[in-house]
């Protein structure tokens, strides 16, 4: 076939007595956009991997523009034009640099890194960070940048290699809504020019946006393959899943007393005055862009921030936590959105990752209770579904949506007054998001539950009321039953509302 830039016939690759890919058949055509869906286990991070040269494929053959193409690291991929923007950030960009080289780093790594000057370096890096619409001070270290930004630089960086072909494990996490616009600019501007790109993700509103055809994968095979438009999203969720794709109905259940009670809250100085109560047993999802101020909420009910105006009752007692550690005493956990940067601990296994802020609830005299520590991890692997070999598995053993299952479980472990969980759904598949879901809704009774999150599908299967916040404040609240779907949008867009504050 002419037009394909990557064949790929009979791939396998097992792990000891696991068999992750059972005999991948699949083209990626040049000039088109293949999403790429499947469950947690279906095998997508194991194919990128070996596309990439990070895993060596056992039996199978890959040809890359008609030329078998096998490589055996990832520089050897990089150097034929496959290039792979990974869905962990920090595995795309150097935090400890600068932004400059960052986009420069495999020039300089190439050994021209003592001839050139500071000032052409930089210069050939605002080329790059123009390229895609980054608009940050390439003197700047990475480590200072938010999220967002540095998913761009990654993005960035890849674009210095001109691929043949590039796959983005879901690139829009981190995103705006006017980030993702540019990215998807910029791979229209790429399928133009020939490029195959291979887009791993679930949101239906992205694979709507930027796909001409979906593959779907299951227990290591592909499962189905979508290219008669309109594209079939739903045909392709059952082809991932095994079934179809029911609706979410909610019981949703009378609300208990406040447990926390935010009055006339200011986030910022310029920002306007906002009240909310959080009550026992009920879900609250709170939606909004990427900088609307669900964030800065969160890092105000977690002692990470102060509020520049306003105060908070805990059960009816002033709550203003100066720290994370006084948050949790007082019984207010969170999860935060940047796994890999501030949740995941590198190195430790399952259990300890999950154990570790309530060491000394496992503990006596000094002394590690393990039998207590396993017995929790234990309860939360079946709870959350959490697909791993054993629970003392190191956590990089896992993939990233039971990672996120690992960092989720960690703070559903023990009981709690206020559970924020911001982003929980960041990098899973649908089932994943279903099941985390599930527990954290069986399990509500007795806290108040306030979960960020930026995609509406998300907040719609998982809340018992919906409140949209747009510039630092709230626009409107929505008990979730027959929503006027326009009408949030509108407010998550910014437009007033008449009813401004949730209370």
């Amino acid at each position: 076939m002419q037009n394909t830039a990557v064949k790929i016939q009979g791939l396998t690759k097992a792990f000891g007595a696991n068999n992750v890919l059972r005999g991948i058949d699949l083209e990626l055509p040049k000039g088109q956009v293949t999403a790429l869906m499947g469950a947690n286990g279906a095998g997508k991070s194991t194919l990128v991997k070996v596309l990439c040269g990070v895993h060596v494929a056992n039996a199978g053959s890959v040809g890359l523009y008609g030329a078998h193409y096998m490589p055996s690291s990832p520089a050897e991929a990089i150097s034929a034009g496959v290039v792979t923007v990974h869905q962990s950030i920090n595995d795309g960009v150097v935090p400890d640099l600068d932004v400059a080289s960052n986009l420069m780093l495999d020039e300089l790594a190439g050994g021209a890194g003592f001839f050139m000057n500071t000032r052409k370096i930089r210069a050939k890096a605002r080329e790059l960070a123009e390229a895609i619409g980054l608009d940050v001070d390439v003197r700047h270290e990475v480590s200072e940048l938010g999220l967002a930004d540095r998913q761009l630089v990654a993005i960035a960086r890849a674009m210095a290699h001109k691929p043949k072909l590039l796959i983005l494990d879901e690139p829009t996490s981190s995103l705006s809504a006017k980030e993702a616009g540019r990215l998807f600019e910029l791979i229209d501007r790429l399928r133009a020019q020939g490029v195959a790109i291979l887009y791993i993700s679930h949101r239906s509103s992205d694979i709507k946006r930027i796909a001409d055809r979906i593959v779907s994968m299951r227990d290591g095979k592909i499962s189905g393959v979508f290219d008669d438009k309109p594209l079939d999203y739903e045909g392709a969720v059952k082809a991932m899943l095994g079934r179809a794709m029911s609706e979410v109905s909610l019981d949703i259940p009378q609300a208990g007393a406040p447990v926390l009670r935010l009055e006339n809250m200011a986030l910022q100085p310029d920002s306007k005055p906002f009240s909310l109560d959080l009550r026992d047993g009920e879900v609250v999802a709170i939606t909004g862009l990427v900088g609307s101020g669900k964030s800065e909420l969160a890092d105000v009910l977690y002692g990470q921030a102060r509020p520049a105006a306003g105060q908070m009752k805990l059960k009816g007692e002033v709550y203003a936590p100066r720290n994370q550690a006084a948050a949790i005493k007082a019984g207010v956990f969170r999860t935060p959105k940047d796994r890999a940067t501030n949740a995941v601990i590198q190195g430790f296994d399952i259990t300890k990752n999950i154990t570790l802020p309530f060491t000394e609830r496992h503990a006596v005299g000094g002394f590690i209770k393990h039998m207590s520590e396993r017995k929790t991890t234990r309860r939360m692997v079946s709870d959350l579904g959490i697909i791993c070999q054993h629970q003392s598995d190191d956590i990089g053993s896992l993939s990233g949506g039971n990672q996120q299952k690992v960092m989720v479980g960690r703070w559903m472990a023990e009981a709690s007054n206020v559970l924020v969980l911001d982003e929980p759904f960041q990098g899973v598949d649908i089932q994943a998001r279903r099941d985390i879901g599930a527990k954290i809704r069986e399990t509500a009774k007795g806290r108040a539950t306030v979960v960020m999150v930026a995609e509406m599908d998300e907040a719609v299967e998982i809340a018992d009321r919906i409140v949209v916040m747009a510039e630092h404040t709230i626009k409107g609240e929505h008990r979730n039953e027959n929503i006027d779907l326009n009408a949030v949008l509108a407010q998550v867009a910014g437009v007033e509302s008449g009813q401004l504050n949730a209370r």
